[in-house]
């Protein structure tokens, strides 16, 4: 991420802070992102594909998913993660401290006011019964998410094998997270690489 020269969806390349190129300004990280944290309530990773692939096309849905994943193996949360490596794939340090203002600053004073709300209100059934709305609203938005990202590793069976097993050790048989990826990780670069020389092999 701290190469001089990072690269669109497109191909082309593009050195960060150059504002005449196609890809976004910090100006357009910061609001993008300050969009994505007022609408993702429940999770923002649905909402934030959705954005970045689908909408405003900053990202391929394989850069994306390649992305995504070097931010859930990072510490930390992962949209957080994710908003400032996007940040710094187009515009260097600056889109990355864009991205993550941008993300949080709106979001932050939200969850305030709602937490001093809650407070007061918290015993209220009509409360709990709207959580519990909003819990069922985001697990069908990352359910919806999840199924874009693995809907194309149809055509890559090592890659949905590694994905299976990653599921399988984590979901059912809540295996710690860190050894997990520790194990399929290597597994995947290996999968990666194998993939891109019969690419090279074919052209």
């Amino acid at each position: 991420m701290k190469n001089n020269l990072a690269s669109t969806p497109s191909g082309a390349n593009v050195t960060p802070g150059d504002e005449t190129s196609g890809a976004p300004s910090v100006r357009d990280l910061f609001l993008g992102f300050l969009g994505l944290g007022f609408t993702s309530f429940g999770g923002a990773l649905p909402l934030a594909r959705r954005a970045i692939v689908e909408q405003r096309r900053w990202l391929s849905a394989a850069e994306f998913t390649d992305l995504l994943g070097l931010c859930q193996f990072l510490p930390g949360g992962n949209v957080i993660n994710l908003s400032v490596a996007v940040g710094m794939r187009f515009r260097g340090w600056r889109g990355g401290l864009a991205g993550l203002l941008g993300l949080i600053a709106g979001p932050s004073l939200v969850v305030i006011g709602l937490g001093v709300l809650y407070e007061r209100t918290q015993n209220d059934p009509h409360v709990r019964h709207l959580f519990v709305g909003l819990a069922a609203a985001a697990a069908g938005l990352l359910i919806a998410m999840a199924a874009k990202i693995v809907l194309p590793l149809r055509r890559d069976p090592a890659a949905a094998a590694i994905a299976l097993l990653g599921f399988i050790a984590i979901a059912l048989l809540r295996l710690p997270l860190l050894p997990t990826m520790l194990v399929l990780t290597p597994l995947g670069i290996a999968v990666a690489a194998r993939a891109a020389r019969r690419s090279g092999d074919a052209q």
